[in-house]
């Protein structure tokens, strides 16, 4: 009989869940009063750095379905496990999410995302940071002449940009499973198909342009591509 190896869907699960215990933790701290507005976007960074360093190898990190399914659609990501990360990184979500509402006082929206732009300006925010946080991905995860080494702290600090740029705008979700968590535990669904639709095109948009950069020849003196 053949075994399933469990290890990737559960090391997905624990990621997703300590990014977004410790992320939305901090976004319900500031609005509690506890902490700065200014560490959150710290906090995401360092949470998501931390977490590829302890267990990218076990099942390369993503913690994000925008993620899974961009590296899918790059055939960098075999399509029978997508089902199985997306629903552990959902699930770590939800979970994370969970513990907030029997850590922190009533009247809280368990860190959710909001925007205060129109539809498609939010759109737009959410679609070109995501971009840039697979573009940045796809180089550290999949291109050779990349510092995998550097993987932890490049993909770290462009989520923390991403937060300070985006996180008073739209929350910089950037994640359809950091939002639908605290949605769900909330029971606050509006807005959330603009977190799940715009990350989603982002992602794939950022790993299919890489893609082409990553694999056309240069001409030149410079070096040729994977193709």
């Amino acid at each position: 009989m053949k075994r399933y190896n469990l290890a990737p869907y559960v090391a997905e699960f624990f990621g997703t869940f300590f990014l977004v215990l410790i992320a939305c933790g901090a976004v319900l701290l500031s609005q509690l009063g506890f902490v700065s507005a200014a560490m959150v976007p710290l906090a995401f960074g360092a949470i998501i750095s931390v977490m590829v360093y302890t267990l990218g190898h076990i099942s390369g990190a993503h913690f994000n379905p925008a993620v899974t399914i961009a590296f899918c659609v790059a055939r960098h990501f075999p399509m029978r496990k997508v089902f199985g990360y997306i629903l552990a990184q959902c699930f770590g979500a939800l979970s994370a999410s969970y513990l907030h509402l029997k850590l922190f006082p009533s009247g809280h929206d368990f860190g959710m995302t909001h925007f205060v732009l129109g539809i498609w300006p939010s759109f737009g925010i959410e679609f070109t940071l995501t971009f840039l946080l697979m573009f940045v991905i796809m180089s550290v995860a999949t291109d050779t002449r990349a510092i995998g080494e550097m993987a932890g702290i490049a993909i770290g600090t462009t989520v923390a940009l991403a937060a300070l740029v985006g996180g008073s705008l739209t929350g910089a979700s950037l994640n359809p499973a950091r939002s639908i968590g605290p949605a769900i535990l909330a029971q606050d669904f509006s807005g959330l198909w603009l977190y799940l639709v715009a990350p989603l095109c982002g992602a794939i948009a950022g790993a299919v342009v890489y893609k082409s950069i990553q694999c056309k020849k240069e001409t030149g003196s410079g070096p040729a591509g994977c193709c």
